[in-house]
């Protein structure tokens, strides 16, 4: 992966506690270049949202500090902020307004000069150029994200959120979007996204950073992290218990139940061999017989639960 080494987001030691007690952060530190598409992934209630919503300057931090290109989120505020461009996951939007007149809304919120070109240039790209007389109340709601995302970009923005981009939105509006995320990166905009897509952060992601209950488990290369996804298991229900794995096997990645009634076996599907058939060959000449096999794969909460597990 070839980024420039300018960190334009940097998040250090930031916690999030509410009136109520409840905290949403706990002690989140995160670096990202610029020019980087970084997916943060995490159950509901994990914290994304709170996370980006700190970073925007939605929601107070309570300890630590933000920073945009250099620039802390509270003491420079407004210089920040319209560095930021943010696509919320609810499809707020002005119904009675045009498309073109609410997008250019958002830029003179900015304190931006009109253009209307940039605004032409953002709504061709998100292919609403011929929507931009419509009423906002008359687009699918596919469209309505589309204006979402114009919206964000209007004032040209260095850094964009897409809170759960693709929530509720068919298969192929989901890949024009992330055809629309790449196009965004090749322009150098650093993208920073929320989703419960697996496919979606392996689509599109540079790095991918695992939230839960108010913790970064992890952030690391998107490849590495697609490796323990791509991990699975093959249960085989033993006709008689062993004792022992017998030391034939010891290539093989094999763990035997405690009761030694299954035997199972971890590979990995992106492997050009899954060794299953050599696997089977071998049980066969060493008498070992089984009733019943079965398959199973890592979810995403599995993986939540093993890194929470390991990080405690």
């Amino acid at each position: 992966m070839e980024v420039q080494q300018q960190a334009i987001l940097r998040v250090r030691d930031l916690n999030k506690t509410y009136s109520d007690g409840f905290q949403a952060l706990k002690n989140i530190n995160l670096e990202i270049q610029k020019g980087e598409i970084v997916a943060l992934l995490g159950p509901n209630g994990a914290g994304k949202t709170t996370l980006i919503s700190v970073i925007c300057g939605i929601v107070n931090l309570s300890s630590g500090e933000v920073s945009v290109n250099g620039y802390d989120i509270i003491k420079d505020f407004r210089k920040t902020r319209a560095m930021i461009g943010l696509v919320p996951q609810e499809l707020t939007t002005d119904s009675f307004e045009s498309v073109f007149n609410t997008v250019a809304f958002s830029r003179g919120l900015f304190g931006k000069p009109p253009n209307s070109a940039h605004i032409e240039k953002v709504l061709r790209s998100l292919s609403l150029w011929d929507k931009k007389d419509n009423m906002i109340m008359t687009l699918s709601g596919g469209m309505k994200r589309r204006v979402l995302i114009a919206k964000a970009l209007s004032h040209e923005p260095t850094v964009l959120f897409l809170d759960e981009p693709t929530a509720g939105v068919d298969v192929s509006l989901r890949k024009d979007m992330w055809e629309i995320v790449r196009g965004l990166k090749a322009e150098g905009v650093t993208i920073i996204l929320t989703t419960h897509y697996i496919e979606e952060a392996e689509e599109i992601a540079d790095r991918v950073g695992v939230i839960n209950n108010g913790e970064m488990i992890l952030i690391e290369e998107k490849d590495k992290l697609m490796q323990k996804l791509g991990k699975k298991q093959l249960i085989l229900d033993l006709r008689d218990s062993l004792s022992e794995i017998p030391a034939k096997f010891a290539d093989y990645n094999l763990e035997l139940s405690a009761d030694g009634g299954q035997l199972i076996y971890t590979f990995n599907t992106r492997g050009d061999r899954t060794g299953i058939t050599s696997l089977m060959d071998d049980l066969k000449s060493e008498q070992i017989a089984f009733r019943d096999l079965n398959t199973t794969q890592s979810s995403l909460e599995d993986i939540f639960v093993n890194l929470v597990e390991e990080s405690s």
